[in-house]
């Protein structure tokens, strides 16, 4: 469940604040970094909030901008003290998508879309150890477990009282038929679908092979908003070795409007749920 400081959501913050001041400035990233003798990715990076910010980072770069008001610069530096703490996934140690983390753990609703796979939030123990296994087959038994913890640990958000996760799902019918672990496993995970879309806080949309050609043939994303207004939505596309966050407005514009067509010619909540009770009964042999 979300903390009380999010050390992803203080960077982000952070760092949106910091390049308003730059731009404030009239500089450019490389003009702060030959200032400032670093390189032009430190900055960028800084403001993106892929970084952790060090209070004499900030400290630099509030003289460069030549933030006079010390309230101000009071604020960034506890920011940036704040962010530098750490978030309950650090306890598992390294985590390849931490940043993902940080973000959905603040999130206040996500859109999923998943062409392959029960999306993470929705899969059971068993799933989710059966899809590690498959996906990442040199991976050893206690990193497999770990990732399957903090994958549990994650979905504490959906069942959190007062203010759980606002999720909203769209599986392609290849995820359904897609035979993960085995029968048994599946049939469980098709009845725990079921179960968790009966949330009043989720909905689950399948995308039928009859719709032929839609807009999310190019592969999976989720886009993430959150309650602050100063925290824009997120566009998370998930890689091998790397992701990649879109924040441009006019970015996570394209991408929502492309999920506005994706329920559309989806199933819709109950025609879904009959569509997932009937492959259910695929594996009940």
């Amino acid at each position: 469940m979300a903390s009380n400081v999010n050390p992803t959501v203080r960077r982000r913050r952070l760092g949106q604040e910091l390049r308003r001041l730059r731009e404030l400035k009239g500089m450019t990233a490389e003009e702060v970094a030959e200032r400032l003798l670093v390189s032009q990715s430190k900055i960028s990076r800084l403001e993106n909030g892929r970084r952790s910010i060090s209070q004499r980072d900030v400290r630099d770069l509030c003289g460069v901008y030549e933030v006079d008001d010390q309230r101000i610069v009071d604020s960034l530096m506890e920011m940036a003290r704040d962010s530098r703490q750490q978030g309950w996934w650090h306890t598992f140690g390294d985590i390849p998508y931490s940043v993902y983390i940080g973000l959905e753990t603040d999130a206040e609703s996500l859109r999923v879309y998943e062409p392959q796979l029960v999306t993470g939030l929705l899969q059971t123990r068993a799933y989710a150890e059966a899809l590690v296994q498959g996906a990442l087959p040199e991976t050893s038994t206690a990193e497999i477990e770990k990732r399957v913890q903090v994958r549990m640990r994650r979905q504490e958000r959906i069942t959190a009282e007062g203010n759980p996760l606002r999720l909203w799902v769209v599986l392609d019918e290849a995820a359904l038929r897609r035979v993960v672990g085995s029968k048994l496993v599946m049939r469980e995970q098709l009845e725990h679908l079921i179960e968790m879309s009966q949330l009043p806080h989720v909905t689950v949309q399948v995308l039928p092979f009859e719709v032929g050609a839609h807009p999310g043939l190019n592969g999976q994303y989720a886009i993430l908003e959150f309650t602050d207004a100063a925290d824009s939505s997120v566009v998370y596309l998930e890689g091998v070795t790397s992701d990649l966050y879109l924040e441009k407005a006019q970015d996570v514009q394209k991408y929502a409007v492309m999920y506005e067509h994706l329920r559309a010619q989806s199933l819709n909540v109950e025609q879904s749920r009959q569509f997932i009770a009937e492959r259910a009964k695929d594996y009940a042999e």
